[in-house]
């Protein structure tokens, strides 16, 4: 299958070029058309499988490795509703680090702590008593009466979290996406080309693929 962008129609635009008269006009892709998977099939988990983005892989890698077509890297961002790859996408390890570096300024303040969070506690019983992830001051302590060894247990259960753990965390969250399974790729692929198609009922409609910019709505 041909990519993404080599799908989108065309649109007419004045022409710019210097040695172009006023009526001259040159076709340009319409990057206003988006293309996304149907309401009707976001709404079904059951379309859908669980994926966590391993090393520095992109859309297309994973692409290429769950459909055998690396230019189905957009039906893994419109599985995930994801609009700018380098905001919503991890980053790779280099661009990790220079992140870092620009945020924080230096290797110790990127090592230095950001807050404090609770590690779990649990009971003899294994009830839960204090779950993990709770931010908390770096004194915080529970104590609790455990029925089974019938006395009171005082606990310290507080680790501490570095700038690098958070951005680190914001990463590994990115991991975590939803891909659409490959026996619902043909209805993603039909519903993109019906998108991606101009309909007719404008004066600037010319074909499926080609309208002409004077006071148009491209994304239509």
């Amino acid at each position: 299958m041909s990519n993404y962008f080599s799908q989108l129609p065309d649109f007419e635009y004045v022409s710019r070029l210097p040695d172009a008269r006023i009526s001259d006009y040159i076709p340009v892709k319409n990057l206003f058309k988006k293309g996304k998977l149907r309401e009707d099939i976001i709404e079904q988990t059951a379309v859908f499988t669980k994926y966590k983005i391993r090393g520095d892989d992109r859309p297309d890698n994973v692409a290429q490795e769950l459909y055998g077509d690396p230019n189905l890297d957009w039906v893994i961002l419109a599985s995930n509703n994801i609009l700018n790859v380098y905001d919503e996408w991890p980053m790779t390890q280099v661009n990790f680090e220079n992140y870092l570096l620009d945020k924080y300024i230096t290797y110790e303040n990127i090592n230095a702590i950001r807050y404090y969070e609770t590690t779990e506690v649990k009971n003899k019983a294994g009830a839960v008593i204090t779950p993990a992830g709770l931010q908390v001051d770096s004194n915080f302590s529970v104590t609790y009466y455990d029925a089974v060894e019938e006395g009171y247990n005082t606990k310290y259960p507080v680790t501490s979290v570095t700038n690098y753990d958070y951005e680190q965390k914001l990463q590994d969250d990115k991991r975590n996406i939803f891909t659409l399974k490959p026996r619902y790729l043909n209805i993603a692929k039909d519903d993109l080309k019906e998108m991606m198609e101009y309909k007719k009922g404008s004066t600037q409609y010319k074909s499926k693929t080609l309208k002409t910019a004077d006071n148009i709505r491209l994304f239509q």
